[in-house]
C-alpha cells in the first residue's frame, strides 16, 4: 500500500484513488513571464518522479498541468518590453516546455492555457456568485472567505488571526480595496484595464484572477473529486488554499483528496534570489549539468524535505550515478567474457538479492516516495555484487541470474527517470572522447560509446605490435577525460571514474 503525506491532515496515509488503478494529477504549471529557475525544477522534477513510480506500479495516470499565461507579471513583462502580454507568454511558454523536456520531465498528459479555459473560469464563477459564496463589486468579483467555514484547514492557518493582520496592514494604509466586503476576500474576476487583455462576461469586460483557473481546469479534466493536487510549498497558501475554498464552495464537494508539496531549494544552504546573486535558471545549469545528474542530486532528497542545490552536492550525485554505470558495465563485460568453466559465484545469492532489492526499492518508494531510501537499496545491492564478482572469470551457467541483476538495476533506475541503457551512457561520457578517437583509433563515428570502443581496440592492437608509444596516448588520453582502465587476462575493461 502506497503512502502520502498529505498536506490538509499533516499526516502519512494510505493512498487510495478514486477509481482503481487510476490516478488523477494536477500539478501548478509555471506563469510565462521569465525563464523557469532552479528551485520550480525542483517542483517538476520531484512530481515527474512520483507520476512515473505511479506508473511503473501499473497505475493508469492522467496528468494535467496548466499554463498561466495572462497574469499581471506577464503583463508588466510586456508593458516593459514594448510586447503583447499574447507574445510574452507565447515566447516563455515555449521556452519552458523545452526545458522541461531538456531536464527529461514527461510532457504532461493535458496542459491546458488560461486564456483558452475562459469559458470554463466563467461558469465556475457565476456557480459561486448564485451559491452566495462571491459577490460581483463594480465588475471585480470577490470570493467571500467567511463564507465558507473550512478555510484555513488546508494551510492550517486561524481566519480571526488572519482578520487582525489585515485590520493592522489598513491602520498602516495598505491600500486594500474599498469594494471587498471583508479584506480577507480574494479576486475571481477582475474589471478590464486599460491596455490590458481581457474578455467578456456577465460582470463586464475583464480576465479571471489567478486562483480560478486551477479549479476550473482540474475540474474540466479531472473531475471531482480527483486524486492528487502537487506544487511546491510555497502554493499552500494563499494559492491552494483559495483553490480549495472556492472549488468545494462551488460544487459542495471534496476538491482534491491527497495534497503533495516539495520542499523549497536553496543554494549553498541560503534561499535563492536575485538579491544574493544565486539566482540560477534551469537551462544555464544544464548548459554544464548531465540532465540525470541533475535528477541524480534530486533524488537523493526526500521530495518533502529541503534541498541544498551546490556544485558539490551535483558533484557528489555525478559520482553517485557513475558508480551505478560502472556496476552496470562491469556485469555487461563480465557477462560477455563468461568461459565454460565451474561457477564461481553462488548464483542463489545474487538471485535472492536481485528479489530482496526490487521488494526494498518498492517499500521505501510506497512510504511517501522516499527516494533517498530506495537509491540506497541500489547502492547496497551494486556494492555487494561488485564484492562478489571482483576480478572473478565467471561461468555461463551464471550468466541467468547476473542479467537478471543487471535488468533490476536499469529497470529501478528507469522508474526514477534515468536511463541507464547505451543511450544515456553516450549522455555520461565525455564527447571529447569522440575527438580521441578520431585522432588515435581512426574512428568516423560520433557514438561516444563505439568512441571508447575504438580506443580500445587500438590500444590492444598497439600493444601486440608493440607501439608502446600509441598505446600509451590512448591510456593517458582516457585517462585525462576521467576514465580508468583495467587490464585483466580477458583484455581492458573501461570505466568513467
Amino acid at each position: 500500500m502506497i503512502k502520502v503525506y498529505n498536506t490538509q491532515t499533516r499526516s502519512k496515509v494510505d493512498f487510495e484513488s478514486v477509481e482503481r488503478g487510476k490516478v488523477g494529477m494536477y500539478v501548478c504549471g509555471p506563469t510565462v513571464y521569465n525563464y523557469i529557475h532552479i528551485g520550480n525544477a525542483r517542483t517538476f522534477i520531484a512530481f515527474d518522479i512520483i507520476r512515473r513510480y505511479f506508473m511503473w506500479r501499473g497505475f493508469d495516470v492522467t496528468f494535467v498541468q496548466n499554463i498561466t499565461d495572462v497574469d499581471d507579471k506577464i503583463i508588466a513583462k510586456a508593458n516593459e518590453e514594448g510586447r503583447t502580454a499574447a507574445e510574452v507568454a507565447a515566447e516563455y511558454t515555449e521556452a519552458f516546455i523545452a526545458d522541461m523536456r531538456a531536464a527529461g520531465v514527461l510532457d504532461p498528459d493535458i496542459r491546458p492555457k488560461a486564456t483558452e479555459e475562459i469559458d470554463a473560469m466563467i461558469e465556475l464563477v457565476s456557480e459561486l456568485i448564485e451559491t452566495g459564496h462571491a459577490y460581483d463589486a463594480g465588475g471585480d468579483v470577490y470570493f467571500s472567505v467567511r463564507s465558507y467555514p473550512a478555510y484555513g484547514e488546508l494551510s492550517h492557518r486561524n481566519v480571526d488571526e488572519m482578520e487582525s493582520g489585515h485590520r493592522e496592514l489598513r491602520a498602516c494604509g495598505s491600500g486594500l480595496e474599498d469594494r471587498k466586503r471583508d479584506p480577507l476576500d480574494f479576486a475571481l474576476w477582475k474589471a478590464a484595464k486599460p491596455g490590458e487583455p481581457s474578455w467578456p462576461s456577465p460582470w463586464g469586460e475583464g480576465r479571471p484572477g489567478w486562483h480560478i483557473e486551477c479549479s476550473a481546469m482540474s475540474r474540466k479534466y479531472l473531475g471531482l473529486p480527483f486524486d492528487i493536487h502537487g506544487g511546491g510549498a510555497d502554493l499552500v497558501f494563499p494559492h491552494h488554499e483559495n483553490e480549495r475554498a472556492q472549488s468545494e464552495a462551488a460544487c459542495g464537494c471534496r476538491f482534491a483528496n491527497y495534497w503533495l508539496h516539495s520542499g523549497m531549494l536553496q543554494i549553498n544552504s541560503e534561499k535563492m534570489s536575485k538579491s544574493l546573486g544565486n539566482f540560477l535558471l534551469l537551462r544555464d545549469v544544464l548548459e554544464t549539468t548531465k540532465p540525470a545528474v541533475l535528477r541524480m542530486l534530486i533524488l537523493q532528497t526526500q521530495y518533502r524535505s529541503p534541498l541544498d542545490f551546490s556544485d558539490e552536492r551535483l558533484g557528489e550525485a555525478e559520482a553517485a550515478l557513475s558508480r551505478i554505470m560502472n556496476a552496470v558495465k562491469n556485469i555487461e563485460w563480465i557477462i560477455e567474457n563468461a568461459e565454460d568453466i565451474p561457477s564461481p559465484l553462488d548464483t542463489r545469492a545474487i538471485l535472492d538479492a536481485t528479489r530482496n532489492l526490487r521488494t526494498s526499492f518498492i517499500l521505501s518508494m510506497d512510504d511517501d516516495f522516499n527516494t533517498a531510501g530506495a537509491l540506497g537499496e541500489i547502492f547496497s545491492f551494486v556494492g555487494e555484487l561488485n564484492g562478489q564478482l571482483g576480478d572473478k572469470t565467471v561461468s555461463v551457467t551464471d550468466v541467468a541470474a547476473l542479467k537478471q541483476a543487471r535488468d533490476t538495476v536499469v529497470e529501478l533506475m528507469g522508474a526514477f527517470g534515468i536511463d541507464l541503457c547505451e543511450n544515456e551512457a553516450c549522455k555520461a561520457y565525455p564527447a571529447e572522447v569522440v575527438g580521441l578517437a578520431r585522432e588515435l583509433a581512426g574512428y568516423a563515428g560520433e557514438n561516444p560509446v563505439e568512441a571508447v570502443d575504438a580506443l580500445l581496440e587500438c590500444r590492444a592492437d598497439a600493444r601486440k605490435q608493440k607501439d608502446w608509444g600509441l598505446a600509451d596516448k590512448v591510456r593517458d588520453g582516457l585517462v585525462a577525460l576521467g576514465f580508468v582502465i583495467e587490464d585483466t587476462p580477458q583484455g581492458a575493461r573501461v570505466t568513467l571514474g
